[in-house]
């Protein structure tokens, strides 16, 4: 991290800069931003802005499987971050295998889902009235991220961009035709699941800095305002990246000076970046 410190010091040499938190949240903003514009172009193409929103949602339910784990075995020091992946990789699989029986419709089956992980997490977390505490998850906080939070984000940014190298032509194919996809070979079902499951874990570990109430915005809006203006795929992800990317500094830069959170700021300005493209679209047809 020292590298880290002396590098902005070098390029970034304002007040409101010197200070570690920044540097951190700063460092966090750049790994977090473009998973979410690259992930956030397959959520848009497939349609799961629902799903997005209810891996969120569940994250009450895994704050709470961790205060419940916590407060039975307290020697083991249960982060609720590692229950949250835990309940949101679990409900990830969940609808997928609910959604495969064909008894409802998708959005159906993720309504249903999502209400009754909010319903169970906010049962358990408000006994008592213990529910304060836990609030903080709701809106986020990205100026207090540490430093190992910033190495496991670095770990999971290397892991995703890796993952996104190796399959994203067949995970493509496998989104927008699945019958061409199976006709050569690529089972579709495992990568439905893996990018599922990806997008569980990039959630999970987002939430605590974006907050639960916004963290399917920052996913959706990046890649839906790129899909506005983009003439094909390469443009859609270099936009929808460089959307979000430029979203999050802006964000980070003015919370701090407007004191607001910084997760519903950075989404404040994705949105206007939407409606910009959105009026740029319908100028050039």
């Amino acid at each position: 991290m020292h590298f880290w410190y002396s590098l902005v010091d070098f390029l970034l040499p304002f007040d409101w800069m010197q200070y570690g938190f920044m540097k951190n949240a700063l460092l966090g903003v750049l790994l977090v931003t473009p998973i979410f514009g690259l992930l956030g172009t397959m959520i848009v193409n497939n349609k799961m802005a629902f799903f997005s929103d209810s891996l969120g949602h569940s994250a009450l339910t895994g704050i709470a499987i961790g205060v419940i784990l916590g407060n039975a075995f307290p020697l083991l020091n249960i982060k609720p971050i590692w229950s949250m992946m835990f309940f949101s990789v679990l409900i990830t699989i969940a609808i997928l295998v609910v959604k495969e029986a064909n008894t409802a419709s998708t959005d159906t089956i993720i309504g249903v889902f999502s209400s009754s992980a909010v319903a169970l997490g906010l049962v358990i977390l408000t006994r008592n009235g213990g529910f304060n505490k836990y609030s903080g998850y709701l809106i986020g906080d990205f100026l207090s991220i540490s430093p190992t939070d910033l190495l496991l984000l670095g770990m999971v940014f290397v892991l995703v961009i890796l993952l996104w190298v190796l399959i994203f032509n067949k995970l493509l194919l496998a989104s927008m035709n699945p019958s061409l996809a199976r006709s050569r070979g690529i089972k579709v079902k495992q990568y439905e699941y893996l990018f599922a499951v990806m997008m569980a874990v990039i959630v999970t570990i987002s939430i605590q800095w974006v907050g639960i109430l916004i963290i399917s915005s920052l996913l959706v809006i990046p890649a839906a305002s790129s899909r506005n203006i983009a003439k094909n795929m390469r443009q859609y992800h270099i936009y929808s990246v460089l959307i979000a990317l430029v979203s999050g500094l802006s964000g980070l830069i003015l919370s701090y000076f407007w004191g607001t959170a910084t997760g519903a700021t950075i989404v404040l300005i994705t949105s206007g970046f939407f409606a910009l493209t959105f009026g740029l679209k319908l100028r050039l047809g």
